[in-house]
């Protein structure tokens, strides 16, 4: 991995140091420059946790990825920098299906100054920041507030509040873990009818003024509290769109 040109494609242009400044702004950089897509797993392109093949898909091709790409490789970087860092498994919440199995989420745990923060560039919309884990604490962030809890005394609980409803995002246990132990998850999200990964296309970033979400038949441009969706049907307008607004062609890479 060159750090140098990872660093060129999130558009981290300030001296790295181990520090929360630096962890927070990678994080931030990372969010607006790398999009959360699946976009491979509907055009039956495998994806495999091999650290090489996902920084060529990432760094080298521009793309993006999902959880197990994107937050597998930002460790890896991390980890070369050298900031104290661990994989860490997630759970991820479904209003219809309760917790997911696990190794369902890949995120990541850092350790500074004997504070802990719950890292994360690869959950969708999720914080903007890294949040600092400690439990009966509400925590402010560019995106929202979110808080964590204690569940079924084994796993720590994530929570995104909203008008004082608290929404679970995932549970999960501070243990580290290996990319490999996350495959059989990464298999199952790829080929599975039961994986939401698997329904339609998608690939969303964050932007200046608000995101930008494309999937089968529409494209949500958001700025500040406005919201332009753009409806089609037609599989040209989504490439037209994904070029448009995430620099992708989906063709190069046939």
């Amino acid at each position: 991995m060159n750090i140098d040109l990872y660093l060129e494609r999130i558009k981290y242009k300030k001296d790295v140091s181990i520090n929360e400044k630096v962890l927070f702004e990678l994080q931030r950089s990372h969010l607006k420059n790398v999009p959360f897509e699946n976009l491979d797993i509907h055009y039956n392109r495998e994806i495999t946790l091999n650290v090489d093949a996902i920084y060529n898909k990432i760094v080298v091709q521009k793309r993006g990825g999902f959880c197990y790409e994107l937050n597998g490789l930002f460790y890896h970087l991390l980890k070369e920098i050298g900031f104290n860092v661990k994989m860490i498994s997630g759970r991820v919440y479904s209003t219809s299906k309760g917790y997911g199995k696990e190794y369902d989420h890949l995120a990541i745990i850092a350790s500074i100054h004997n504070n802990d923060y719950l890292v994360d560039v690869g959950f969708g919309k999720f914080s903007y920041t890294p949040l600092l884990i400690k439990t009966g604490n509400r925590l402010s962030d560019d995106f929202g507030y979110f808080e964590f809890d204690k569940f079924d005394d084994d796993y720590l609980r994530v929570s995104e509040v909203v008008d004082e409803v608290s929404t679970p995002q995932y549970i999960f246990k501070t243990i580290g873990r290996n990319f490999n132990e996350f495959q059989e998850m990464c298999i199952f999200h790829q080929t599975s009818k039961d994986s939401h990964f698997t329904q339609k296309k998608v690939i969303s970033m964050i932007t200046d003024t608000g995101r930008i979400t494309l999937n089968d038949n529409q494209c949500k441009i958001t700025k500040g509290a406005d919201a332009e969706i753009i409806q089609f049907t037609e599989e040209t307008k989504f490439n037209e769109l994904l070029k448009e607004h995430f620099d992708i062609e989906i063709q190069k890479y046939s």
